[in-house]
C-alpha cells in the first residue's frame, strides 16, 4: 500500500481534527497552491511523449502498443482510432503543426468503405464523436463528409424490431450481428448522431438515435432501474443486476447530456425519473462515505458492493446536474480507492476494501470528474488533487515507449497496451484542469463520452 504524501496527510487531519483546535489557531497549515500554468505545461509535454512515440512507431495505425513499440489495429485494418481520437486535443492544446499533420492524415487516408464489422458503441463514441468534435474545432469539410458518411454506414444498426441497436455492423454491407447488449451500448448514440443531424440537416440520425434511448428508458423495472443485459430483438433483460458501471453508466449520462445539449425536454424528464431510482436504491453508506453499488433492478436489492474507475464518472454527471453535495462525497470516495495503492484499480469491494480486478487501463473518469468539481466548486483541493493523480500516473505508466496500462496496480506491472482513449480523454482532462478557462469555454459546450466537446445549441 502506498505511503501517504504531505497533501494526502493534511488532508486526513484537516477531516479528523476536532474543530476547536481549530477555532483555538492550531488549524492544519495550508498546502502551497498549484502552479496552474507550470501543471499545463508538464501535462501537454507528456501527452507529446505519448504521441511523438505513436507518431513515430504506430503512424497510421489506430494504437501504439508502448512496451513493445508496435502498432495495433482494432479490426486487421487500420481505422485511424488515435489520430481521430486525439486531434481536438492537439487541436485544444495548441499544437497546431501535430494537429495539421493528423487531420491532413484523416483527410487523404481515412475510409469506412470497409468489408469490416465494427463495434457501434465503440465507433460512434470514438471516431464520430471524434470527427464531428474536430470539424466544429477546425471547420474543415472533410471531417463532417467523413462523419455523415460514417453515420449513414452505421445506421443500419437500428434496424431491429425494437429500435435497439445491434452490437456490431458491416460498414461496407450494412450487415448486422449481436443481439445481446446492454444500456449503455443502445442509449450512448445521441450526442454524435444528434450532432451529425444538426450539421447536415438530416433529421433521421437524432431520430435513430432517441428512439433507442427511449425504447431503453420505457424497458425500465417498476421501480425506475435497468439491468446490465438487455436482447435487442424481445426488448427482454437477460441480466437483472443494475448500477452505474460498465455496461450501463454512459446511458444515464447522456439522458442528463441529451438535455444540455439539445434542449430535449423528453430527455430531462427520462433523467429526473432515472436519477430519482438510481439515487433511491444504488448509494451505500459505508463509515460515513458514500458510494454506489449494484442492486437487482426489479427489488432494489443489493447485490454486490463494488465501485470501479468506470463508476469514477459519477461524481461528474451528479454535479453537472446540480447535485454537488453528491457529487463531493463520492468523489471524495474515489480518491479513496485511489489512494490505496496510489492509482486505482478497476474494481474494489467498497465494504472489505479489498481490489476485485486490479488492473488499472489508463482511464481518464475520476480525472473527468476532478475537472468538473474544480469547474463548479472552484475549490483548491480539486486541482491538488489532479497534480497528486498526474505525478502518480506519470509515476507508474510512462514508458520509452509512451504510456502503458497496468496489469496490476498492487505489484504496478505494466501491460502493452495504450487505448486511444489516453489521448482523448485522460490527458485532455488532465490538460484542462489547470489551463486557463479560455482555453474550452466549459458553458458552451457539452462533452460525449469519449471527451469531445461539442457544441451546444445557442
Amino acid at each position: 500500500m502506498k505511503a501517504p504524501t504531505l497533501f494526502r496527510v493534511i488532508v486526513l487531519l484537516t477531516t479528523w481534527l476536532p474543530v476547536t483546535g481549530i477555532a483555538a489557531g492550531h488549524a492544519v497549515a495550508e498546502p502551497a497552491a498549484v502552479n496552474a500554468p507550470m501543471m499545463a505545461a508538464r501535462v501537454k509535454q507528456q501527452f507529446l511523449h505519448a504521441w511523438n512515440n505513436y507518431v513515430r512507431y504506430a503512424w497510421g495505425h489506430d494504437e501504439l502498443k508502448p512496451l513493445s513499440k508496435k502498432p495495433r489495429d482494432w479490426y486487421g485494418q487500420s481505422l485511424l482510432m488515435t489520430p481521430v481520437d486525439a486531434l481536438d486535443t492537439l487541436v485544444l492544446m495548441g499544437l497546431k503543426p501535430q494537429a495539421d499533420r493528423d487531420r491532413k492524415l484523416i483527410d487523404t487516408k481515412l475510409s469506412f468503405d470497409k468489408n469490416i464489422y465494427v463495434k457501434v458503441f465503440e465507433i460512434n463514441i470514438r471516431l464520430l464523436g471524434g470527427l464531428l468534435s474536430a470539424y466544429e474545432l477546425t471547420g474543415d469539410p472533410r471531417l463532417l463528409a467523413l462523419a455523415d458518411d460514417l453515420g449513414k454506414r452505421l445506421l443500419p444498426a437500428f434496424n431491429s424490431p425494437t429500435g435497439l441497436p445491434y452490437r456490431y455492423v458491416n460498414l461496407r454491407t450494412g450487415a448486422v450481428r449481436g443481439v445481446d447488449s446492454n444500456p449503455a451500448e443502445t442509449g450512448t448514440l445521441i450526442l454524435e448522431f444528434g450532432t451529425l443531424s444538426k450539421l447536415t440537416g438530416n433529421p433521421v440520425f437524432y431520430a435513430k438515435a432517441k428512439r433507442a434511448l427511449v425504447a431503453t428508458y420505457q424497458r425500465r423495472s417498476p421501480i425506475g432501474l435497468v439491468g446490465d443485459e438487455i436482447n435487442i430483438r424481445t426488448g427482454k433483460w437477460i441480466d437483472t443486476d443494475s448500477h452505474i458501471s460498465g455496461g450501463i453508466d454512459s446511458y444515464y449520462e447522456y439522458l442528463w447530456k441529451c438535455w444540455k445539449l439539445f434542449g430535449d425536454k423528453d430527455c430531462l424528464a427520462m433523467w429526473h425519473s432515472s436519477i430519482a431510482a438510481v439515487n433511491k436504491y444504488l448509494p451505500d453508506e459505508v463509515d460515513g462515505s458514500l458510494w454506489y453499488g449494484h442492486a437487482d433492478m426489479n427489488t432494489g436489492k443489493r447485490t454486490a458492493t463494488e465501485y470501479g474507475a468506470l463508476d469514477a464518472y459519477f461524481p461528474a454527471v451528479l454535479a453537472f446536474s446540480g447535485d454537488l453535495e453528491r457529487a463531493q462525497r463520492l468523489q471524495a470516495s474515489s480518491y479513496r480507492m485511489w489512494d490505496l495503492y496510489g492509482i486505482e484499480p478497476e474494481v474494489l469491494n467498497y465494504r472489505s476494501m479489498k481490489v476485485v480486478s486490479p488492473g488499472y487501463e489508463l482511464r481518464p473518469e475520476i480525472v473527468e470528474s476532478t475537472y468538473y468539481l474544480y469547474h463548479f466548486t472552484h475549490d483548491p483541493e480539486y486541482r491538488l488533487r489532479g497534480q497528486e493523480m498526474f505525478d502518480d500516473f506519470v509515476k507508474y505508466c510512462r514508458t520509452d515507449g509512451g504510456y502503458a496500462a497496468l496489469k496490476s496496480v498492487i505489484t504496478k506491472r505494466k501491460r502493452d497496451a495504450m487505448e486511444s482513449y489516453v489521448f482523448a480523454e485522460t490527458f485532455k482532462y488532465f490538460y484542462l484542469l489547470f489551463a486557463p478557462p479560455q482555453t474550452l469555454i466549459f458553458n458552451k459546450v457539452v462533452f460525449n463520452t469519449e471527451g469531445h466537446p461539442l457544441k451546444r445549441l445557442p
